[in-house]
């Protein structure tokens, strides 16, 4: 009888999602809300819904916003040598490099670590090191490219790493595929990455993008800052506790000299903040 009821109440609710579907829901919130209703029932699991909720955020996310800023790039100079660009190499653990030009202002191409692979292993080909010969060229999005855009054109091109132009067309930063399915699944670690890393990125003087779940004792450390974390131990519990609920992207408050804008968010939690810092606390 339990199972007749179970399989009642399962079919009730593919039913009202055929229904829901048919008549097409009116918005985003609609959909979400049968879907959270499946979980409930165990019909869709909890990292099923956090993903399409994800998918749907990435839609509305903008390349500026998970970019790694143009400071924080390790890149090759055009004139290095192969005997300075291995420790680079070696040291960062990636796989593909952006090439500046002599004078350090633009991106000629993007060097994949593999390609210097036949350096190291003959001699004679080491004597003939050019790196123009091994340059991939470098595809450049603006930073107001939509994040599900880039994703199927990374997917159709088969690339990895597009370079972000702003829009007077300077280098402001990188992006790569990774940067892009973390938004979807959440961060993806390697045997290369450091978890503190890249808890903080600067964009701007007063502009950085904050992973909601540092600390607030790194937060302070970095930012000079004084909050209290006698009640929470990350940055995403003290803005939702000041939100007074769990806000949606876009939302922003200000907090001491800081302003806090939510980047990314689901209905559980904060994933990713803009923070800016501004010179008086009135402003």
């Amino acid at each position: 009888m339990k199972d007749h009821d179970t399989f009642d109440t399962k079919r009730s609710w593919f039913e009202r999602l055929s229904t829901l579907l048919i008549r097409e829901p009116k918005d985003r919130e609609q959909l979400m809300e049968v879907l959270r209703d499946a979980e409930d029932r165990d019909i869709l699991s909890a990292e099923m819904l956090s993903m399409i909720e994800s998918v749907l955020q990435v839609s509305e996310m903008q390349v500026r916003e998970v970019m790694i800023p143009k400071s924080q790039m390790i890149v090759i100079n055009y004139k290095d040598s192969l005997e300075k660009i291995l420790p680079i190499v070696i040291e960062s653990g990636h796989s593909r490099f952006p090439v500046m030009d002599a004078k350090g202002n633009d991106i000629v191409g993007i060097l994949l670590a593999k390609d210097l692979l036949k350096f190291f292993f003959n001699k004679d080909n080491a004597s003939k090191f050019d790196i123009k010969s091994i340059l991939r060229p470098a595809v450049f999005v603006p930073e107001s490219k939509r994040l599900d855009i880039l994703l199927r054109e990374f997917r159709s091109n088969r690339n990895h790493m597009a370079i972000v132009i702003d829009e007077y067309g300077h280098v402001s930063g990188l992006v790569t595929i990774e940067d892009v399915l973390e938004q979807i699944v959440g961060e993806i670690e390697d045997e290369y990455d450091i978890d503190e890393e890249n808890e903080i990125k600067q964009h701007q003087d007063n502009t950085f993008t904050v992973k909601a779940s540092t600390t607030i004792e790194d937060f302070n450390a970095y930012f000079s800052a004084h909050f209290s974390d006698e009640e929470f131990d990350t940055l995403g519990g003290l803005i939702a506790k000041t939100f007074g609920h769990l806000p949606k992207r876009g939302e922003s408050i200000k907090i001491d000299n800081f302003r806090f804008k939510v980047l990314h968010s689901d209905n559980r939690r904060i994933y990713l903040l803009e923070v800016k810092k501004t010179k008086r606390l009135d402003q």
